[in-house]
């Protein structure tokens, strides 16, 4: 997607987007044989549900009709979340995350898989498991000492509360 064709499809869709409490986090035009498809990622503190996909799908579906932004060639609207697995890259993405497992990648090197206490402007306050049996410790990163981090997905957390009152 060209960058000016990026910059008119943002212009246009963040004002809509931000209407509805959300973020607008991506927009990816792709070719998909004779079509394309325009992807648009939506996000909030509170997360995204089918609804108001659905919702900003009809209302963006309605302001591209109205603008000549996509040209005249056939397209596929889809409004989306992001995944689990995308990138933490803002402070917003961060907080969300508040309390969640991460896996960063260091700039100096080496990598730290650790749970998110707190977030600020300059960096996190994390809780390093223990290994072996050991206690988790605390560590402070600060953004610029992160080269790039995700969310770790858990399908079984151990339940801290639980172990102390057994």
């Amino acid at each position: 997607m060209s960058t000016t064709q990026s910059e008119r499809l943002r212009g246009l869709l963040e004002p809509l987007v931000a209407a509805r409490d959300l973020d607008l986090e991506e927009i990816e035009v792709t070719p998909a044989g004779r079509r394309r498809v325009l992807r648009i990622v939506v996000d909030s503190d509170d997360g995204v549900q089918l609804d108001d996909c659905a919702a900003v799908s009809r209302e963006v579906s309605q302001v591209l009709d109205e603008s000549d932004v996509m040209g005249g060639a056939a397209y596929t609207l889809e409004v989306t979340s992001p995944g689990a697995d995308r990138p933490l890259t803002e402070l917003r993405h961060y907080r969300r995350a508040v309390g969640r497992l991460i896996k960063a990648q260091l700039s100096e090197g080496g990598e730290l898989v650790a749970r998110i206490v707190s977030v600020d402007e300059n960096g996190l306050d994390l809780q390093v498991p223990g290994v072996k049996g050991r206690k988790p410790t605390e560590r402070r990163v600060e953004f610029d000492e992160i080269a790039k981090a995700r969310v770790e997905l858990e399908f079984s957390r151990k339940n801290d509360e639980n172990k102390e009152e057994a």
